[in-house]
């Protein structure tokens, strides 16, 4: 593997992972690469040890197998973020599981993986997927601003006429990339390399999918600034009048 600019949590401390399959050797790989990274590695073979785990560590990301033993990763996911809202959660799904990829992301996922997989790619989305969800080390404090709806780079924090809105990791950074590019039509493609750093082979449904999730969010009952561009992408705009 690459070298590549070592990631820690904001502390200091090292980034501390979940991974989550009922295949030991794969586990074992798995596992064996992320430490490599330097990161704080924890393993288990099924949804119920998968639960207790994530409950003991607090873990940065989950690497969740779709198929366990007893639970599937949708139902181990639920559980986890009863407790853990935020957390990141990239998928390990069979290559013709395309019912279990689209169920994933629908579900909340922000990512998935299909097997067979190099560990390359999956160190490489868990290191996206880290940065995006805040779980890394802090950059200095930034705020963008697109009429009263504010983003903070810093502390992950976004509101609209002064009130909260809570995000995942995911819709977090399509409306950071949103926010950067105001008044600025972006095609799907664009959105799909921005946001989750590469082609859904396809799936580019996931882009109307998280934009739904932030519409529900940001536009709900206020003057929308999420539009549709039919045939060219989506543009955010300042509501009239701001």
């Amino acid at each position: 593997m690459a070298m590549t600019e070592p990631l820690s949590r904001p502390d200091g401390t090292p980034i501390r992972i979940l991974a989550v399959d009922d295949e030991p050797s794969l586990i074992e790989l798995l596992a064996m690469a992320m430490r490599y990274e330097g990161w704080d590695v924890h393993t288990a073979s099924s949804g119920t040890d998968a639960v207790k785990a994530a409950r003991e560590v607090q873990p940065d990301a989950l690497v969740l197998d779709m198929m366990l033993p007893d639970f599937d990763g949708l139902e181990v996911m639920r559980r986890v973020r009863t407790e853990q809202p935020d957390v990141p959660v990239i998928f390990l799904t069979a290559k013709d599981g395309v019912s279990d990829r689209i169920a994933g992301l629908t579900a909340g996922g922000d990512d998935y993986v299909t097997k067979p997989f190099s560990l390359e790619e999956v160190i490489a989305r868990l290191r996206g997927l880290l940065r995006r969800s805040g779980a890394t080390t802090v950059r200095p404090d930034t705020q963008i601003v697109v009429g009263d709806l504010i983003l903070d780079e810093d502390s992950h924090e976004v509101t609209r006429a002064g009130d909260h809105i809570h995000l995942t990791a995911t819709e977090f950074e399509l409306l950071r990339f949103l926010m950067r590019n105001p008044k600025r039509v972006l095609s799907k493609a664009q959105i799909l390399d921005r946001v989750w750093n590469y082609d859904f082979g396809g799936q580019a449904n996931v882009v109307e999918l998280y934009i739904s999730y932030l519409r529900k969010k940001i536009d709900a009952g206020r003057e929308p600034m999420i539009h549709t561009m039919r045939g060219a992408g989506y543009v955010l705009r300042p509501a009239t009048g701001q």
